[in-house]
């Protein structure tokens, strides 16, 4: 198990660098002077050749791409161009904002789209199973966007339960804003994840061993959530962790629609502003939660299967 996680993480190690290089010279091949973005159009030319000189922006390309890599590994983002304040501590701020609404809409399409999966598969043809399968469905065609505005409309203007926007200060209001987004993100995860548990479970409850443990006269229970289900949630949990790439970012839009100050509103608020560090700076971080997300499925792989662990080394 060691070795697997140690290949796993050399593996991780590899594709942060090809982000991080990625992204350095994929911001400096985008057309605009970042000189000009930080400072205006009425700057004049002294302004913007000292301000390019106290950027680095004129030391020649490989020494600017070696003091990027060696801020990374130090996590030093720089400065905004826009407010000068740290893009350290900005995303420090906002980073948990994001991983609370993608861990809380993770639950929530756990919590929801495994029992319907698993009540879908073992009700094969029945009304239940139409059912599922009728709200997986609708569920992954309603745009993200779209239903939160709509659970924003009922339930925090209409209905007055939620609040209408932000993050939240203390726990409590900080779960009670969290609860519309992370439903929101959770629905339209809990129904990819109902139809996927459906058809795995299915193909696993037609193989022999099922057929055996049922001969023997185990109960339903116990055939399904104990034997089954576990060989079930290996491509589940593949699936989980490739929706859970979608899911951060489809929280940009989310937080936008909820105004939540996580990571996709300074990505955002940066783009517009042409606040070309915080744009870097905020896509290495997505970067490197996807990376993180990657590296733990792999790990979840390993756990639930050890025979994954064992083809791999």
């Amino acid at each position: 198990m060691r070795r697997y996680i140690t290949n796993r993480a050399v593996d991780a190690l590899l594709t942060v660098w090809l982000v991080l290089t990625l992204v350095f010279f994929a911001m400096r091949v985008l057309p605009g002077d970042p000189a000009v973005a930080a400072l205006g159009d009425q700057a004049s030319s002294d302004q913007l050749e000292a301000f390019r000189a106290l950027m680095g922006l004129n030391d020649p390309l490989p020494l600017q791409y070696v003091h990027f890599l060696w801020d990374m590994l130090r996590l030093d983002f720089g400065t905004s161009f826009r407010t000068g304040d740290r893009i350290g501590a900005l995303l420090a701020g906002a980073l948990p904002y994001t991983l609370q609404l993608a861990f809380a809409a993770m639950l929530v399409g756990a919590a929801i789209g495994i029992p319907a999966g698993v009540v879908a598969a073992t009700n094969r043809g029945r009304s239940a199973d139409y059912i599922a399968r009728l709200l997986s469905l609708l569920g992954l065609c309603i745009p993200e966007f779209y239903l939160g505005a709509l659970l924003l409309i009922v339930f925090a203007l209409r209905l007055d339960l939620f609040p209408i926007m932000g993050g939240g200060a203390g726990f409590l209001d900080r779960l009670n804003h969290l609860v519309l987004p992370a439903v929101t993100l959770g629905i339209v995860m809990a129904a990819f994840t109902a139809r996927l548990t459906r058809s795995s479970l299915l193909e696993v409850l037609r193989r022999d061993y099922i057929r055996t443990a049922r001969a023997r006269g185990a109960p339903e229970r116990v055939v399904v959530w104990r034997h089954a289900l576990r060989n079930a949630l290996i491509p589940v949990v593949t699936g989980f962790g490739i929706y859970i790439l979608t899911m951060l970012s489809g929280s940009i839009s989310i937080e936008l629609v909820f105004a939540r100050p996580g990571l996709g509103t300074v990505l955002v608020s940066g783009i517009l502003a042409r606040d070309y560090p915080v744009v870097q700076a905020g896509l290495v971080v997505f970067a490197l939660c996807v990376v993180v997300v990657n590296l733990t499925m792999d790990v979840l792989y390993a756990l639930i299967d050890p025979r994954i662990r064992v083809e791999a080394l």
